[in-house]
This record gives C-alpha cells, structure tokens and sequence, in this order.
C-alpha cells in the first residue's frame, strides 16, 4: 500500500490538491465520488459516497437504507468500543461506525461540509488508515466556500483521565496555531512498547505523517474481539496484527512508530467532531475514542473553557442545536 500512498501523492502534487496550508475558510467537494468496501467491525459490504455541501451545512452522515442523516457531532457519538460510533439523537438504532479515519481525511485535505451517504451501518475500512479516503477526496476536487470557518481557542485546562494512568488534556496555546499535539502509547508486547510523538496537527502534517498508519490490535485480543461482535470484517489487509515481539504482516511496518502514529490519526479523527477549528496544545497518554470523546465532552461542557476567534464563524451558526454533554 506504501505504491497506493505514493500515487496519491503524486496525483494531488499534479492537480495542485490539498497542497495549500490550511485555510480559514469553509470548504467542500469539487464534485461527488463513490467507493464501496467491507466494515472492520461489521463485515459488512458497503456502498459509499462522498458528496458536496453548502456554507454551514458540517459533515452529515446520511443512512440511504433508513433515510435519516446523523451529523458528525461528539455530543452523538453513543460508542467508543475500538471504534468511534455516531447515532441519530432521536433514533439511536441509526448507527454510522468506525468514521475517525474519513473524519481524519477531511481534516487532512480541509473539508468541513460534505453529505457522506452509505447503505449500511459502518463505513468501509478500507487498508485501515486514512490515505484510501484521501485519494478520494483528492480526486474529487476540493473548492473554498465563502465563509470563514468556526475557530475557537481554550482559555483554562481541560483533562479528562482513564485507566492505568491514560489521559488527554487541552490547554491554552501562546498563539492561534492550530492543534499542537503530543501524544505517547506504552504496550506490554515487545513489537510495540512505548512510543511518542509531537506534531502540529495540521492538514498537511496529517496527509503527510499520519494518513497511511493503519489500526493495529493483539492476536489474543482477535478472538475476543469477535467474540463480541467485532472485527468480522478484520484482516492482515486492514490491520497491523502484533503478536508478542512479533508483526504478522508479511510486509511489516510501513512507517518507523506506526503505532503512535496511528494513535494520533485517530485523536486527529476524533477531535474533527468538535465540528471547529481547535487552537490549543494537546497532550494524551494512552489515547483512545473513548477518552477522545470525553474530552470534547468536558471542552463542551463549560463556555468558560473556550472563546470564539475573531472573525471565524459563530457556533451558533455553525452548530445551531448543541447538545448538552
């Protein structure tokens, strides 16, 4: 797959797509492109498409096989369980999961307003990272919008705390720069052990460093995992699968520190439902969609924790029905 993340590369240099640094203004599609693939978690085969939408209009999963649409929202997100699942808020049986690696890929190439339609309750996982989603997105085109983007800056800490010393927290940045992000993972088995690493999380540093990170997961864990219900749909194709000192894929690695690399795509995945433009430093410690989303939750849960950035969009315009957390 490092041919595939080439190519796209080498696309999206020729048509001058999603090269440019990040804008403060809205986008969308140039035009609707189609994809179809097999959910992780599911197993299940499932149609795709990514379609254009208007100034404010966000990024809205839309269910074409029970006609209702979800918006990408943290305050909708009613699963964390290996993925980040989204529900509809008066019809919880309409379920989207495992949307960090598309959310990702818009935060990648600047998309904040597309209609995502699929026919069936979970997005394809294609190799497990987000660089299939990219290409996508770059062979269709992105265009600027005339309105600015919502941005807000966080005023005072923000930590939300798990398990064995897991956390994640937000804290004031010095300037209006973005996500500045840190984040380490510690594994018992040997092939992973303890990683870190440090990027601002912009659109290019995730296209660039972050997009062909593929999910991973513990051989004893597989049978766990279907056990429940999940990973029906898993392979050596679409996860790094690590069995001790081990790597079962034939290939290997793809990056040096995939894993925490992979680990950030999802935090980049899974913050992109804030639905805005965070300016803040972040730093997490054994991340995962469940802590990610707790921590939008508790940002969220006190207007004393963030300001609105002069001259971007207000989120009552942007967002105007915010759940509660």
């Amino acid at each position: 797959m490092d041919g595939f993340h080439h190519g796209a590369t080498l696309y999206a240099q020729a048509n001058g797509l999603g090269l440019t640094p990040d804008s403060t203004t809205q986008a969308t599609l140039k035009a609707a492109i189609d994809c179809v693939g097999t959910g992780l978690h599911s197993g299940h085969r499932v149609s795709l498409t990514l379609r254009p939408a208007p100034i404010d209009h966000g990024i809205v999963f839309r269910r074409r096989d029970l006609g209702l649409d979800i918006p990408a929202r943290f305050d909708h997100v009613v699963d964390t369980r290996l993925c980040t699942v989204l529900a509809h808020p008066e019809a919880p049986q309409a379920r989207v999961a495992t949307i960090e690696h598309l959310m990702a890929a818009f935060a990648a190439t600047g998309i904040t307003n597309a209609l995502v339609e699929l026919d069936g309750p979970e997005l394809p996982i294609h190799d497990g990272s987000a660089q299939n989603f990219i290409f996508l997105i770059d062979c269709a085109g992105t265009v600027a919008q005339e309105a600015p983007r919502p941005a807000i800056a966080v005023m005072r800490p923000v930590r939300v705390e798990g398990e064995d010393g897991a956390f994640a927290e937000l804290t004031p940045s010095h300037a209006l720069a973005g996500l500045e992000a840190e984040v380490a993972i510690e594994f018992a088995a040997p092939a992973i052990g303890a990683q870190s690493l440090a990027l601002p999380l912009t659109g290019a540093a995730i296209r660039q460093e972050l997009a062909a990170a593929r999910t991973f997961c513990l051989l004893q864990e597989v049978e766990a995992m279907q056990a429940a219900g999940l990973a029906r749909g898993g392979s050596l194709d679409n996860a790094v699968v690590v069995d001790n000192d081990r790597i079962l894929n034939p290939a290997g690695l793809r990056r040096e520190r995939e894993f925490v690399r992979h680990k950030m795509l999802d935090v980049a995945g899974d913050l992109a439902l804030a639905g805005v433009t965070l300016h803040a430093t972040l730093r997490a410690r054994k991340p995962g969609h469940a802590l990610n989303n707790q921590l939008l939750r508790a940002l969220f849960s006190d207007p004393a924790n963030w300001r609105q950035v002069e001259g971007t969009r207000p989120l009552d315009v942007a967002r105007p029905k915010y759940a509660k957390a």
